[in-house]
């Protein structure tokens, strides 16, 4: 078998060793889903991306993978591997092909390095939670400031508002207990205005506690603008991954309306490593 180059990234983040790590397989042509899913657990990041040749309209398309299964959008990896088409095409816009649709990446340079993006999210249908009490005992917490809700953009995630942010940092969840009640990503959170703090996990795919979710972010900002905690329009700055010592930053805003809303996720990211599997025998 050919040498299977990828590049490291920690997305999120301006600095190297914070923020969230991927892997990017910048050529999966002749790989089978097995495959990827083996990498994918021995490189044993939140997720890996496989990138592919494009077939409905993008610049690529990518296949996700998290240590356990395949999922079909999530945020770091789209903007990870923006960074790394855009470094490669020295592109303005990358449209990535993900299993939630086409999601366009908008890239700002300092020079021929990009330093930062915005992606347009797929925007989430807003689903019924009806194990909320289960939800609540497995994070140990006594309630939620703001409604027990569902958002699914691709991925579920769940959102409990806490009423600090020590709060939120204080959260120990029984990860077996929350594997059984959640599916998807349960988020806690606490905050006002443009600043706000939060931690997701999601130990039923395998990440007991996610440095940074940009596939949470565009859902929390849709969440404050339903229950008027921000105005349509704001920016939010959000920190995550403080408790891994991978501090991650995040920026999310919903633009349109709540009717037709169009959610922007951005932050920057840095390629840290590159190197290659080689998975013959001899």
């Amino acid at each position: 078998m050919r040498p299977l180059r990828y590049v490291v990234c920690d997305v999120f983040t301006d600095r190297p060793l914070t923020g969230n790590q991927l892997a990017v397989f910048t050529d999966a042509r002749d790989l089978d889903a097995a495959l990827m899913q083996a990498l994918a657990r021995e490189m044993n990041y939140s997720e890996s991306v496989f990138v592919l040749p494009a077939q409905a309209g993008g610049h690529a398309r990518m296949r996700i993978f998290t240590p356990r299964q395949e999922i079909p959008f999530a945020g770091h990896p789209v903007l990870g591997t923006a960074f790394v088409v855009g470094e490669a095409t020295q592109l303005g816009e990358v449209a990535l092909e993900t299993g939630a649709g086409l999601v366009p990446v908008r890239l700002e340079r300092e020079g021929p390095r990009v330093i930062f993006g915005w992606m347009t999210q797929p925007v989430p249908r807003v689903v019924p939670f009806p194990q909320q009490a289960e939800l609540l005992a497995a994070l140990g917490v006594a309630g939620s400031e703001l409604p027990v809700e569902c958002y699914d953009n691709g991925i579920a995630h769940v959102y409990v508002s806490l009423p600090s942010r020590e709060a939120v940092a204080a959260v120990r969840p029984d990860l077996a207990r929350l594997a059984a009640v959640s599916a998807g990503g349960t988020n806690v959170f606490a905050g006002a205005g443009e600043r706000w703090k939060t931690r997701m996990f999601a130990p039923a795919a395998g990440v007991s506690e996610d440095p940074a979710t940009g596939s949470a972010a565009g859902p929390l900002a849709l969440h404050l603008a339903r229950h008027g905690r921000v105005p349509i329009g704001q920016t939010i700055q959000i920190e995550q991954g403080t408790e891994l010592e991978r501090p991650s930053v995040l920026y999310a805003r919903l633009m349109g309306s709540l009717e037709e809303p169009t959610l922007e996720v951005g932050g920057s990211a840095v390629i840290v490593a590159r190197g290659e599997f080689r998975l013959s025998r001899g």
